[in-house]
């Protein structure tokens, strides 16, 4: 299901006043595939959206929450898995809403 979600969001998240003037750049983790091999290893990809300075967005929780704990990041988001990617999504965009960038960037949060 996380696969669908940058889809869902980028459609449901057309509001974007509701999201502030600057929201946040996320990276979700299969965005990694678009810009590395498939089998790049998750301090590869959670590197990549350091280096892009962008919010990472997965739900490999115990590996990421460890890079997080041990590296200076610009954000991380742990999406919790639902039973559809609407769900999920809406999950995101309601954390997204109610953080604002000040809350997301360099915290660790959960969708």
């Amino acid at each position: 299901l996380v696969e669908e979600v940058p889809r869902v969001v980028e459609q449901l998240g057309r509001d974007r006043p509701a999201l502030g003037p600057h929201p946040p750049r996320l990276v979700p983790q299969t965005t990694g595939a678009d810009v590395m091999a498939p089998d790049s290893s998750d301090d590869e990809v959670f590197a990549y959206a350091v280096k892009a300075n962008a919010i990472m967005v997965s739900c490999n929780r115990n590996d990421f929450l460890e890079l997080a704990s041990a590296l200076e990041h610009p954000g991380l988001i742990i999406l919790i898995r639902r039973r559809s990617a609407l769900s999920e999504a809406g999950h995101l965009l309601e954390l997204l809403r109610k953080a604002g960038a000040a809350g997301l960037e360099g915290n660790v949060n959960f969708a």
